[in-house]
């Protein structure tokens, strides 16, 4: 939604989940973005677009489910030379990555990590509020096990924040 708010560009949004997809197309509908944005439901794994279709694909903390380096190699082929793939992925192993930026035929235009309080003010702090309100108002619900797993992980940040480091990286592919 992002990034058909800041581009007039077409957008395709991915995923395994049919129930996300459906909540995403809602909310396109009411923005009025429908006829610029779509749904696609597949696998990062058998993304069966044409060669060269996209100017640039963003995945933000996806690319982990298929692996940094195999990502690099099978996204490449999606997008048009002098494209653009912007990865936002886990800190680990930041010079092997680099590394493995030019190995796969992309140049680093830039990477940048994002602080700890980053990842509190905009997504846990309002993570840990939308809990508690839905807690409020669905207490007994069937979604209980969901709001405790989310506890714990916001729990977790809070006593460990550097485990949660991430960086964001802009490339093109050359």
């Amino acid at each position: 939604m992002e990034l058909a708010k800041l581009s007039d560009g077409e957008i395709i949004a991915i995923d395994t989940s049919q129930l996300a997809l459906d909540r995403l197309a809602s909310k396109i509908r009411k923005a009025g973005l429908s006829s610029r944005v779509k749904v696609v439901k597949c696998s990062m794994c058998n993304m069966n677009f044409s060669d060269a279709s996209f100017d640039i694909i963003w995945a933000e903390g996806s690319i982990n489910v298929i692996g940094f380096k195999n990502g690099l190699k099978e996204w490449r082929r999606l997008i048009k030379t002098g494209g653009f793939l912007v990865v936002h992925d886990d800190l680990g192993g930041l010079a092997e990555k680099q590394k493995q930026i030019s190995q796969c035929g992309y140049e680093l235009i830039n990477h940048f990590v994002l602080s700890q309080d980053t990842w509190w003010t905009k997504y846990y702090a309002p993570l840990e509020k939308r809990l508690n309100e839905v807690r409020v108002n669905h207490a007994g619900g069937e979604s209980v096990g969901k709001l405790n797993s989310d506890q714990r992980e916001i729990d977790t940040f809070k006593h460990d924040p550097k485990r949660y480091r991430s960086a964001f990286f802009i490339l093109r592919k050359i």
